[in-house]
């Protein structure tokens, strides 16, 4: 199971495609040593994580931190592989928002 390599975010719970891909497409990217970044609508950030195992696979899981516009934001969050070349995940904002999302692995 791997969870590395650039993921195209393509649907978001809480946030409708023209937000989440105002400034540029989102995205997620873990790279091989589980450290990484994302980018969705005016939220960018660096991720720090690691592979759990679950009862039902395995997960990736992080922390983040970064901006929203100008406010400095943080937070956790995790994806598992849904089906071949899909992740779906979370963020979770402390103190706030928290969304699920689905996306697709760049080739």
């Amino acid at each position: 199971m791997d969870f590395t390599g650039t993921w195209h975010i393509y649907e978001m719970e809480l946030w409708d495609e023209d937000y989440f891909n105002m400034d540029i497409p989102a995205y997620i990217i873990i790279e091989p040593d589980n450290i990484g970044h994302f980018q969705f609508g005016l939220v960018y950030g660096d991720i720090d994580g690691r592979i759990v195992g679950y009862a039902d696979g395995k997960r990736f899981e992080f922390t983040f931190e970064g901006n929203e516009e100008y406010d400095h934001v943080f937070g956790s969050g995790w994806i598992r592989v849904k089906q071949k070349d899909v992740l779906e995940g979370e963020f979770i904002f402390h103190l706030g928002d928290s969304s699920t999302f689905l996306a697709r692995k760049v080739k």
